[in-house]
């Protein structure tokens, strides 16, 4: 695997945490597109962050690709009303920590089994393309104020 796969992740951590830690909580509220706020964001990284956790968890269980199938736009539908329920500050700690925690799984994880789930699915070992894409909605949203 590409060391610099740890070090995008890591950096698209460490730019969600600059991003949160600047916030207020009007911001927190601010629209992104039709149906999300910022927080709602968040915690759609969080919950996409805890997927990857998820396969990589039963992969190294199975010895094997492990992944059960997830309809994306259902659960991103469902999950929404969740969401918005989430308060934004908490929203904001779940998305850190969900990205902290797998970023330190993936670095710890077995290269050859790692190797595979890359094979796979790309998106659940480079974390930053997704974060990275939301943080630039979240930004723009943001910057349209």
């Amino acid at each position: 695997m590409d060391p610099s796969i740890f070090e995008r992740n890591r950096a698209s951590t460490a730019r969600l945490r600059s991003l949160t830690e600047r916030l207020t909580d009007v911001e927190m509220q601010h629209p992104v597109g039709e149906h999300w706020t910022v927080a709602i964001a968040l915690a759609h990284l969080a919950f996409w962050d805890r997927r990857a956790s998820y396969v990589l968890s039963m992969t190294q269980r199975e010895g094997k690709v492990s992944a059960p199938d997830m309809d994306m736009q259902m659960a991103n539908d469902l999950s929404l009303p969740l969401w918005a329920a989430i308060p934004p500050r908490e929203a904001a700690r779940l998305a850190i920590e969900s990205a902290d925690s797998l970023d330190t799984q993936l670095e710890s994880y077995p290269q050859a089994l790692l190797a595979q789930v890359h094979a796979h699915t790309q998106r659940w070992v480079e974390r930053d393309w997704h974060r990275n894409s939301h943080l630039d909605e979240v930004e723009a949203a943001l910057t349209e104020r």
